[in-house]
């Protein structure tokens, strides 16, 4: 099937705004496509070149992208400026810079051969595959290649899938629901198939080969990583006693990056929380679960924080460098040593225990982890005990804990009141920078005050502005990774795509008629840089809105 065909669909869906449609619009094209086509058409729908787990990256910045873009159609930076301010819209202004070359060769446009799905994921995956001595040209190469052949349209899209965004509307959710009306099977075993492996495109690859049976008995995949279950941030301790019916599982909720482990026959893999390889940056990590984790295959869950030399957690941003890191591990091993907790297991020697109850996969996990600590821990019903449980939580230099219903499963991917997050303060809030503008005195060589945003639907609102939190060399690297997705710029300030998560403390919320979410964050700033996290995790308007509500009513309890 040609490439265009699947461009034009992105095309309905960007320009439809009711679910029902876009689900049918998406179901008719399903049915449409072959085996092998199926799974790299779901994967760039959704705007992503390849799988989540897959251990390959493009490794394509905008600003690569955007110089090839500038080559092929003979442009000045200035005139993709205009185009996409009077677009909106990254690949809408691609599509309009090409569109003006287009009409000037119009006769040799005729005799390009059309590009297809299958050879963009073949083009996709070899610019992903490019290593070594002259990657960077390599790169330039097949991008100049791909879209010297691609029609304006297809520029479009093909510049939402390399870059991850794709904002159309349509989610993951509603191509889980695409997936269930073009084979006929329930939503709940699209979902279900969704959350064990992890990837939506593979469900469909699954359903359109072997039909129902091919996800009828599907189980977790060894070096495959299952979506992680979510906790709801909860306002006090109380709260979790109601919901968790008065006694509760308490753990240390630590300042670190969590990970699901994969072990097979001494092999060990390890995955981020946003399902990435990081096997190869915690070298220490693998050796450890090898030498203690005495089964023959297991998926566990833990914490990896990085140590300092009083054996107190390091900030966060410290293990983001491990995180990045695939050379010269042994000599930042040394700088920032690592350790891992556990506090889950997913499945073990064959099964999966992700029904079994909570209390007793802990006890499964005592049971196998050897010598690897498992997260502090306590089961209690009294409140007092709780209240103290996390106040020497934060004392020991933890984030707060993490409250857990006893006989809950385990819900791959689903956020629910099985698990609650809890913490001292207002709950810090996950922000997308938009935008940033160079800062003054010292810090005017950088861009130092952020725009935060949070999601809105398939769009980020502006919630507040902060330049505090971040030291002088996290600003420096920020600064340049800023410049790298930059869109354009409107005198000393830097408008982004939103791509770049960063953790937010604040005082309070409160009602502001300066920004279009109508709240904006008192007194914010930047905890750390959530490199673990994907824009489309950041929190919503919703979430704001509650908290706000909830401060609201606890000051006008305090005003009587």
């Amino acid at each position: 099937m040609e490439f265009k065909l699947l461009a034009e669909v992105c095309e309905k869906l960007e320009k439809t705004t009711k679910r029902n449609m876009m689900i049918a619009i998406v179901s008719e094209f399903l049915r449409k496509l072959s085996e092998e086509e199926i799974k790299p058409a779901v994967l760039m729908m959704l705007g992503r070149a390849l799988p989540k787990y897959d251990p390959r990256d493009l490794n394509v910045s905008w600003a690569t992208l955007s110089k090839v873009i500038k080559r092929l159609a003979g442009t000045h930076w200035l005139d993709f400026h205009q185009a996409f301010r009077s677009t909106g819209d990254i690949g809408a202004a691609v599509q309009a810079v090409l569109e003006r070359k287009r009409m000037e060769n119009r006769q040799s446009a005729l005799f390009e051969k059309p590009l297809t799905i299958l050879e963009v994921e073949r083009i996709l995956e070899s610019i992903a595959e490019v290593k070594g001595e002259g990657a960077r040209e390599k790169k330039d190469r097949l991008l100049e290649g791909l879209f010297g052949r691609a029609t304006p349209l297809e520029a479009k899209y093909l510049t939402k899938i390399i870059i991850g965004e794709m904002r159309t509307g349509f989610q993951e959710s509603l191509m889980e629901s695409a997936v269930a009306e073009t084979f006929s099977i329930p939503l709940k075993d699209i979902q279900m198939a969704s959350m064990v492996t992890g990837d939506v495109s593979e469900v469909a690859y699954l359903c359109k080969k072997y039909g129902k049976n091919g996800i009828a008995n599907l189980g977790f995949k060894i070096f495959r990583p299952v979506k992680p279950m979510l906790a709801q941030m909860a306002t006090n301790l109380k709260e979790v006693f109601e919901e968790h019916g008065g006694k509760t599982a308490l753990e240390y909720k630590m300042d670190g990056a969590r990970v699901q482990i994969h072990l097979s026959s001494g092999e060990v893999r390890i995955f981020s929380r946003r399902l990435t390889d990081v096997t190869k940056s915690l070298p220490e990590i693998v050796d450890l679960v090898r030498n203690e984790v005495n089964v023959k295959e297991a998926i566990l869950e833990g914490e990896v924080i990085a140590v300092g030399g009083d054996s107190k957690p390091m900030p966060f941003q410290y293990l983001m460098r491990r995180f990045k890191r695939v050379h010269e591990i042994e000599r930042i091993a040394k700088d920032i040593p690592v350790e891992l907790y556990l506090f889950d297991i997913l499945y073990l020697d064959g099964e999966n225990t992700i029904k079994i109850h909570y209390a007793e996969r802990r006890e499964m996990l005592r049971e196998v982890a050897g010598n690897i600590p498992l997260t502090k821990q306590i089961v209690t019903s009294s409140l007092k005990e709780a209240e103290d449980f996390l106040k020497a939580a934060v004392e020991e230099g933890h984030e707060g804990l993490m409250a857990k219903k006893l006989d809950s499963p385990y819900t791959p991917g689903v956020r629910g009141k099985y698990w609650f997050k809890v913490k001292e303060v207002l709950p810090p809030l996950d922000l997308v920078i938009v935008a940033a503008e160079y800062g003054y005195g010292r810090r005017r060589r950088w861009l130092s005050d952020y725009y935060l945003a949070a999601r809105c639907g398939d769009r980020f609102e502006i919630v507040g502005k902060t330049f505090k939190g971040l030291t002088d060399d996290e600003m420096e690297e920020i600064t340049k990774r800023l410049k790298e997705i930059a869109i354009r710029e409107e005198g000393n300030r830097v408008i982004v795509m939103p791509k770049i998560v960063v953790e937010v403390a604040y005082n309070e919320i409160q009602k502001s008629p300066k920004y279009e979410s109508g709240m904006a964050l008192r007194f914010a700033r930047i905890i750390r840089i959530r490199d673990d996290k994907a824009p489309e995790e950041a929190d919503t308007i919703d979430t704001l809105r509650k908290i706000y509500e909830s401060q609201f009513l606890r000051k006008s309890k305090r005003a009587y």
